[in-house]
């Protein structure tokens, strides 16, 4: 596709997967500030997958900053500043796919792998700055941390499944239903944009941030839970139809749709 910044960013703003399922966070904050990095990634000429590196070198400075450097408010600045650019090139590498003419197994491959090293080592993060920079601390404190990662992996690998089973049985070419205002406020919570902003409360230290980061856990157990159930049920309920298969060329085809992507 031809064209400069604007061009780019405006074919972007027509070219957005369904708000089902999503968050307000990754709605109307993430996925906009991606259509600007996407839009900026076409002009300067880069790939999916370099975006998608892009975005784990920042997660992973931020990530580093956590594990390494003793807390502070310009420390809890720079890490939430890096962990949300990094979540917005997540959602860029996608919508630049789309711009493109379309994702590919590979780069969708690659996306959900990073998105799940990010999720493992985010928590491994805060447990090692739990041990080295909040103590003294109760050894049971050190839990909260792992039980977050087993969540927070847990959530993300039954979404991910969940979306490719379902998809193989309706076919790709199902229109997405609609989205849910109540269901976009009740996943706050799992949002990984909203556990970014968490890193706000570290400057104040283990008073704050511990009992904040304790009730976003309960939130997510909770949410996990629920989410569980539903993915089961639906997964259980007959199957539909597949949709027929499109022949050549045709733009309903799965060979022209993107990949699901951020």
């Amino acid at each position: 596709m031809s064209g400069g910044f604007g061009t780019a960013l405006r074919s972007l703003r027509t070219a957005q997967k369904s708000a089902k399922g999503v968050s307000y966070y990754s709605r109307w904050v993430n996925r906009p500030a991606g259509r600007v990095f996407a839009a900026a990634g076409h002009v300067l000429g880069m790939t999916p997958n370099a975006v998608t590196a892009v975005s784990a070198l920042v997660t992973g400075c931020g990530i580093a900053l956590i594990a390494l450097v003793r807390p502070s408010w310009p420390l809890a600045v720079g890490v939430v500043a890096l962990l949300v650019t990094g979540f917005a090139l997540d959602s860029a590498d996608g919508q630049l796919a789309r711009l493109r003419g379309g994702g590919s197994r590979a780069g969708e491959w690659l996306d959900h792998v990073v998105d799940c090293v990010k999720l493992l080592t985010l928590h491994l993060a805060v447990l090692i700055a739990m041990y080295r920079f909040l103590r003294p601390l109760a050894t049971g404190w050190l839990a909260l941390p792992l039980l977050f990662q087993v969540t927070a992996v847990t959530t993300f690998f039954g979404g991910i499944l969940t979306e490719q089973l379902k998809r193989s049985a309706a076919g790709r070419g199902a229109p997405a239903p609609a989205a849910s205002a109540l269901r976009s406020l009740l996943l706050l919570p799992a949002d990984y944009g909203v556990f970014c902003l968490l890193f706000l409360s570290y400057g104040a230290g283990r008073a704050v941030f511990l009992p904040v980061y304790g009730v976003l856990l309960a939130a997510n157990v909770l949410l996990m839970a629920a989410l569980l159930v539903k993915w089961f049920r639906e997964l259980s309920a007959p199957a539909a139809r597949p949709a027929t298969a499109a022949a050549p060329g045709d733009p309903a085809g799965p060979a022209a749709s993107p990949a699901a992507l951020s």
